[in-house]
């Protein structure tokens, strides 16, 4: 299950990351690693790491700790509210100098299971690789993702525009546009009206 972040995930110990763009590392001999977790426990393995990080004097050797996220919005009984996400279960960024010594700080950690490489070679990731990831969650701000099943032949209610308060069945659920196609009667005849999922509600049975 995918572990809700209440402050975006963006912290770490460089700070925040600004919009659309990746700033300099504040070490040149800093490279992004991708650090394998336990599903679920991500958060807890970045605190564990900065953590660690002050217990072995290693601030000169670690950067920002990032956990890739994304807003989700969901419904819950009408109402809208948006969450942060993991979208990558499993998987904390990780901005070092490394050496063997840090390979073992870091691969010790509990709840860590790895690093992303072969064999006992991690593989450090490019910039844009890490721009890709982490601000993915830029990008997916605009339109967050609906959280919520609909299902043919459920009754819905309209919540927004021309046709609020109107009750209505689904005919049909597009899953990729987010939108329901709803039969509604209006003067006595069923007409097909296409909403998004934000624009009705369930209606209990």
């Amino acid at each position: 299950m995918a572990e809700e972040i209440e402050n975006g995930g963006s912290g770490g110990v460089g700070g925040e990351i600004p919009p659309g763009q990746l700033e300099p590392a504040a070490n040149e001999r800093f490279k992004w690693y991708i650090i394998h977790a336990y599903s679920g426990f991500e958060r807890k393995v970045r605190e564990s790491i900065e953590s660690r990080v002050q217990a072995f004097g290693l601030q000169t050797k670690i950067g920002r700790v990032m956990i890739p996220t994304e807003p989700v919005t969901e419904i819950v009984n009408g109402k809208k509210r948006t969450v942060e996400r993991v979208f990558l279960p499993g998987y904390v960024l990780v901005e070092m100098d490394l050496d063997n010594d840090l390979w073992h700080v870091i691969k010790n950690t509990p709840r860590v299971t790895g690093f992303l490489g072969t064999g006992d070679k991690p593989v450090a990731l490019s910039e844009e690789e890490v721009s890709s990831i982490l601000f993915r969650s830029e990008t997916a701000k605009d339109k967050p993702r609906i959280k919520i099943k609909f299902a043919k032949n459920e009754s819905v209610r309209i919540t927004e525009g021309p046709f609020a308060n109107f009750n209505g069945v689904i005919d049909e659920v597009n899953e990729d546009r987010e939108t329901v196609k709803v039969m509604v009667t209006i003067f006595g005849r069923s007409t097909p009206v296409e909403l998004e999922f934000g624009k009705v509600e369930k209606v209990e049975q």
